[in-house]
């Protein structure tokens, strides 16, 4: 944890070794009681969930066909951004992850889903599984922090390229799903050196890309358009808008569980040597959490609960809001900032982030201090 070491405000600088590897058996304890309660409850609300996003998404489509009336439009556009939104965040997402796993069964498997979007499942699970939540928030190494597109920390090198992060980060909310798609595939380092763009490996696993991204469009923007016959551009565009809609969303959710104020960043020196206990210190240290009601919890994926699905991302989602006082507890037990928030305040105060950050260190700290005096003269003259 060396760079947090070095803040002038050392969030665990009262922490003993002891307490670190405590923590670590708390949280162990914690999971071992949920692994030891799963059963047939669980098993039917993931099967439930799936039923309703399935009959949800056939039922917009349906309505789709006559999407050449206006209302039908509405009504069809708004349920299948709804039915987009389940299907990646609290089924794909968690799915893939392996929550399920432990029911047997072949339909509801982490090695059997391909979900709707534009990355094709495995590469996900090596991108997001094995490199962010064992990497999670270590700069350099971790591709979801900044999507490998912005800088994430004071402490990188500032260049004018930065100038333009916020617009980048626009523009990659909107297409989410192929931003995501481009990053599991490494493609910016991949394409900047010709013995990369040669390698088999990667040409093998951009044709997998290629033939995900071609089924996507040709169901979206080809078949269901040509089967509403009058409707084909309305269709065409409620399709286009629905995967906006869904690509925001989780764009916006992921932000806030890992690019809030109070988020903390790691050097990649800093895990060398890491124990149980101070990866699931860097789990609680490096996401955040939004509050809110339960139709929210399951359209984030229960991602909602970003710091607990990163310390148990197996665990079955539903179980989150279970585990959360728990989880919370130990924070404020051992001095702990449990950082949480409605999602406007999380969105903006990411959005925020991304803003201070494409600017020099000291025009933003000097911006800051000017801001900062205006308020205190009108404070005073009032």
């Amino acid at each position: 944890m060396t760079v947090l070491q070095k803040k002038a405000d050392n969030p665990i600088g009262h922490l003993t070794p002891e307490d670190i590897e405590e923590i670590g058996r708390r949280l162990d304890a914690i999971r071992a009681d949920i692994v030891a309660q799963r059963g047939a409850s669980d098993a039917a609300y993931i099967r439930k969930v799936i039923s309703v996003q399935r009959k949800l998404e056939l039922s917009s489509r349906a309505v789709l066909l006559l999407s050449l009336f206006p209302p039908a439009w509405l009504v069809g556009t708004a349920g299948l951004s709804v039915a987009k939104i389940l299907e990646n965040m609290e089924i794909g997402h968690n799915v893939m992850h392996g929550q399920w796993d432990w029911m047997r069964d072949p339909k509801i498997h982490s090695t059997k889903w391909e979900w709707d979007h534009a990355s094709p499942s495995d590469q996900w699970k090596h991108s997001h599984n094995e490199l962010h939540h064992t990497y999670t928030n270590v700069v350099g190494k971790d591709n979801d922090l900044g999507y490998g597109i912005m800088r994430v920390d004071e402490d990188q090198r500032w260049h004018p390229l930065y100038l333009a992060q916020p617009l980048w980060n626009f523009v990659n909310a909107c297409f989410f799903e192929y931003g995501i798609a481009a990053y599991d595939l490494e493609l910016g380092k991949n394409l900047a050196t010709k013995k990369r763009r040669k390698d088999p490996a990667f040409k093998a696993r951009t044709r997998q890309v290629l033939k995900k991204i071609r089924g996507q469009m040709t169901k979206d923007y080809v078949v269901h358009p040509l089967l509403s016959g009058p409707s084909f551009l309305h269709t065409l565009a409620a399709n286009a808008t629905a995967n906006v809609v869904r690509n925001v969303w989780a764009h916006s959710v992921i932000m806030c569980g890992h690019f809030p104020e109070g988020v903390q960043t790691f050097e990649r020196r800093s895990i060398e040597g890491e124990t149980r206990g101070e990866w699931y210190l860097r789990q609680m240290l490096g996401s955040a959490n939004i509050s809110g009601g339960r139709a929210m919890h399951i359209m984030t994926g229960n991602l909602s609960y970003q710091i607990e699905h990163h310390l148990f991302p197996d665990l079955p989602s539903n179980r989150y809001q279970e585990i959360a006082p728990q989880v919370q507890a130990i924070f404020e037990e051992y001095g702990l900032s449990y950082t949480t928030g409605p999602l406007p305040k999380q969105v903006a105060s990411a959005w925020a982030k991304v803003f201070r950050l494409s600017l020099p260190n000291d025009f933003a700290a000097n911006l800051t201090a000017k801001v900062g005096r205006r308020k205190g003269r009108q404070l005073a003259t009032a």
